[in-house]
């Protein structure tokens, strides 16, 4: 763990915790060790900051080029455990996942928004096959993540967050993965697993499952 992501966390969880007292379950399906994906809804852009004050381990997440500008920047954004992605289009954002797999490789926890964006109206929109992709690759663990509230904290279009609001997040059990262990791996493969995992997110959260992906935003963060 970073010094500045220790910091950091030390200085803002508290501070978070008692804004929004959130609730955790399931944190016992985090493995102590060993490469973890945390794949979960997306509602705000506060999700990325939830996450990680409810962790005992470090959580990485990736983030778009642009974050990263500058030496100053680039220090700061490493040091949160922050990974540079190209998200310009094309073969590089196809190839974006695959800067998290140093980290899960190296054993670490990687967060990730398997919707690819905010959801635009609350509801759990189809998850990216990228993400079964990486887990397969880097033989992770991953396990399903619900969010629920934090799009009362800070909606789509507000500024700052809101005080007040109560949060929660549950941690589901990992995802099984052996119907996909001795199979050749397509895209097929791939987008079952992706729904596979979508169908565990649904049924933490309980929002409604909308079979297409979520549309594109302009400024939407790497996550």
């Amino acid at each position: 763990m970073s010094t500045l992501y220790s910091l950091a966390k030390a200085a803002v969880a508290p501070a978070m915790r008692v804004a929004w007292r959130p609730k955790v379950t399931g944190l016992e399906n985090v493995p102590a060790t060993g490469p973890v994906i945390m794949a979960s809804n997306h509602l705000s852009v506060i999700d990325s900051f939830i996450i990680p004050i409810m962790m005992a381990r470090p959580v990485y997440f990736l983030a778009k080029n642009e974050y990263f500008e500058g030496p100053v920047m680039r220090t700061i954004m490493t040091g949160l455990n922050q990974i540079p992605v190209d998200r310009s289009g094309g073969r590089a954002s196809l190839m974006a996942l695959d800067a998290a797999l140093p980290v899960l490789r190296d054993g670490q926890v990687l967060g990730i928004f398997p919707e690819g964006t905010r959801s635009p109206d609350g509801r759990l929109y189809r998850g990216r096959p990228g993400v079964a992709k990486l887990a397969l690759d880097a033989g992770a663990t991953v396990l399903p993540v619900g969010l629920l509230g934090t799009e009362r904290i800070q909606p789509i279009g507000a500024r700052w967050p809101r005080v007040g609001a109560t949060v929660e997040m549950r941690v589901g059990e990992p995802l099984d993965l052996s119907p996909w262990r001795d199979v050749t791996v397509d895209s097929r493969v791939l987008r079952e697993i992706a729904a596979a995992l979508m169908a565990e997110i649904q049924k933490l959260t309980g929002q409604e499952y909308v079979g297409r992906y979520a549309p594109k935003r302009e400024a939407t963060p790497a996550q």
